[in-house]
């Protein structure tokens, strides 16, 4: 399949680090095959899957796998990818893992013939980091299965494709397969990646399980498979913002406010230290002590705490001196729900972003059961594990009601916890036995105060990995926002000031992990002006190559009934339209690469979720096509929400069109409520 000579010991070229990682890279699936690689037992490593497939699919599954090789390496290796199936219950190719670090290295690091091409290399690299994945050593990103690619020779073969494209060429990733590159123009996007785009009545949890176990389908979660997630700085910065409307909400001061929540892995790891930058206290379990002392040693935790009697002493503690704290205890979270009711411990705001799009797979644990006895029952008796997680979700929600009782403010984090909670028969359901009893945070919190305005998760990597370069354009994002500030409505002000707040205290927050990347929420407006203040800085030689991104969870991009879209009340919100259309419209407006995916935070056949990445490089077609495509990928959602009545989202299609004649959108007409009082 490959004809590039194999590099082995006796044959490695006289080369630098950097160049011999190129000639690894150029020569894709080695070859002449690579030693077996050791089990590493101190990486944080994936779950057993559930046994899944028939006698006949196992072999199915290892006829999959070994076409990506040549036909006299089938014999030795379909030893080895039928015992990864039988253990593991997927075939990752463990034994071609490349040697070298997996790092967002300097884009001119990489080999290729387009700068584009190796801004994606860079971007793949950044999601397996160490430092960045959940499961690098199994692709997965963050959220449990939130995969970059199925197995490490697709990894192989990707890279490959990269390092040979042209600006004349564009790739189809399918599932993380490479089907090739294939001849297109300097206009189209360089990739395009679909992750999970099943038959509809195919999308149920085991169909997942099947297609992955097959090696025909991932899911790609939301910035997983579009090679777009920035470690947990992303989620750092949405759930400081969700913090602080929350307590605005409840009209309280952060300060001595108690968050509880849960959920320390790739994307939940982020919680405490945005409870920080907040200003309140934070309470977050966890069952895994692997992944709670990551997040200790990263700093992102300041406290862990293993005994229940201990947590209510230090929380107290905590209270009684407003203190700024997070504090991660080891263990379910269920336990502090309870004992804090016990103790009178007053919760502010709670919720729960544990892994439940992903419940039967180590996405959430049962309650009086070990990590490592629920693992292995999760493997070996799937039945009582998901009867054990029912129950603690029953227990979790009895404990969450009494806390509301006494004036907790509760909301779903969109991963699901309600959704699951009720199909565990929990008292999760409001009095209409339609709606849930608790909003979604973007029901309540993020669309109508954010999305609907156009405000959502913009963000970029400084490709050079040079940390001036990311300094330079804080200050160049920080220099036009407070420019912006000067002349915006009322309407958009808040937003505006935590912008500035968050851009101005990033460096010193200490976010990045992995690439040189930042975020921010900004409107259409600040995404453009932003972008081309980048475009004109390269082009003067300021600062290098930018990628620019966003995450999924956004204005336009994510069609989510139970987050994204769940303050859309015109019966639209299981549609799907928004998302198709917003990946289909980057594309022919200028974007580098698109994905659009089923799946996300909430759930394989709950979403469809689209991205995009783009590479600033100073020229005039970057500074064209970033105007072209960042005012459509926002204004779509806007224009979307506006049709559905929602009022900030009207205010900002009007303000939008007033701004750019070319731009005209259907407005609705509003119907008296009196007319429908019959």
């Amino acid at each position: 399949m490959n004809n590039s000579p194999q590099i082995t010991p006796n044959t490695i070229p006289p080369l630098g680090a950097s160049g011999l990682f190129q000639e690894q890279i150029k020569q894709g699936i080695p070859t002449i095959l690579p030693q077996p690689k050791p089990y590493e037992t101190d990486i944080n490593h994936a779950p057993k899957r559930k046994e899944i497939l028939s006698a006949e699919e196992k072999k199915l599954a290892l006829r999959n796998a070994l076409r990506y090789f040549e036909p006299e390496h089938h014999a030795e290796l379909i030893q080895e990818f039928r015992q990864e199936l039988e253990t593991y219950g997927r075939i990752y190719m463990y034994r071609f893992r490349p040697d070298y670090e997996m790092r967002a290295r300097p884009i001119n690091e990489y080999p290729g013939k387009c700068e584009q091409a190796k801004a994606i290399m860079l971007m793949i690299q950044n999601n397996l980091d160490y430092a960045v994945a959940q499961h690098p050593h199994e692709l997965i990103t963050y959220g449990g299965n939130g995969a970059v690619f199925q197995n490490w020779a697709q990894y192989l073969l990707t890279m490959k494709y990269l390092s040979e494209m042209t600006d004349e060429q564009t790739l189809t990733m399918y599932s993380g397969h490479p089907m090739g590159l294939f001849p297109s123009h300097k206009e189209a996007p360089r990739v395009v990646v679909t992750n999970g785009m099943v038959i509809p009545n195919y999308s149920k949890p085991d169909d997942w399980e099947k297609m992955n176990a097959l090696g025909v389908s991932q899911y790609g979660q939301m910035t997983a498979g579009s090679y777009m997630y920035i470690g947990p700085q992303g989620i750092v910065h949405g759930t400081t913002i969700t913090v602080l409307n929350g307590f605005r909400k409840i009209k309280r001061s952060p300060s001595g406010g108690l968050f509880v929540t849960s959920g320390l892995g790739g994307m939940s790891g982020a919680q405490p230290k945005a409870g920080n930058i907040a200003g309140c206290i934070t309470v977050c379990a966890e069952v895994n002590p692997k992944i709670t002392h990551i997040r200790h040693s990263q700093g992102w935790i300041n406290v862990v705490i293993e005994n229940i009697d201990e947590l209510v002493k230090r929380v107290a503690l905590a209270k009684a001196n407003k203190e700024i704290v997070s504090i991660a205890y080891l263990g379910n979270v269920v336990d502090v729900w309870e004992k804090f009711d016990q103790e009178n411990i007053h919760i502010d705001l709670g919720s729960d972003q544990t892994s439940l799009h992903n419940p039967w797979a180590g996405g959430y644990y049962p309650a009086d059961v070990s990590f490592l006895e629920a693992n292995e029952m999760m493997a070996n008796d799937p039945d009582l594990f998901k009867i054990k997680v029912q129950e603690t979700l029953r227990r979790h929600t009895t404990a969450i009601n009494k806390h509301t009782a006494k004036g907790t403010y509760f909301f779903d984090y969109g991963n699901a916890f309600l959704l699951e909670a009720s199909r565990a028969g929990a008292d999760v359901m409001a009095e209409n036995h339609i709606d849930f009893r608790y909003p979604s945070y973007v029901q309540d919190i993020m669309g109508p105060m954010c999305f609907d305005y156009g405000f959502g998760p913009f963000r970029w990597v400084c490709a050079s990995g040079n940390p001036e370069d990311l300094v330079k354009t804080d200050f160049i994002a920080c220099q036009v926002l407070e420019e912006m500030a000067k002349t915006a409505p009322v309407e958009i002000q808040q937003q505006m000031q935590d912008n500035i707040h968050w851009i101005k205290g990033a460096q010193e927050n200490k976010l990045v992990v992995g690439s040189q990347a930042r975020i921010l929420y900004a409107d259409a407006e600040g995404r453009v002006k932003i972008a081309a203040a980048f475009n004109q800085a390269i082009a003067k030689g300021e600062i290098g190559t930018v990628v620019l991104g966003r995450d999924h969870h956004d204005v336009s991009g994510t069609d989510s009934p139970y987050r994204e879209t769940s303050n859309i009340y015109d019966g639209s919100r299981f549609t799907a339209d928004m998302a198709i259309q917003n990946v289909i419209g980057d594309s022919f407006r200028g974007a580098t690469w698109v994905s659009i995916h089923n799946g996300g935070g909430v759930g394989w056949g709950e979403v469809i979720n689209g991205g995009f990445g783009m590479v600033l490089d100073g020229s005039k077609e970057a500074s064209r096509r970033l105007e072209s495509m960042l005012f459509w990928d926002v204004n779509n959602g806007i224009s979307r929400r506006s049709w559905a009545r929602n009022e900030g989202a009207l205010f900002a299609i009007k303000r939008a069109m007033e701004k750019q004649p070319l731009l005209k959108v259907t407005i609705p007409n509003i119907v008296a409520d009196n007319l429908l009082d019959f």
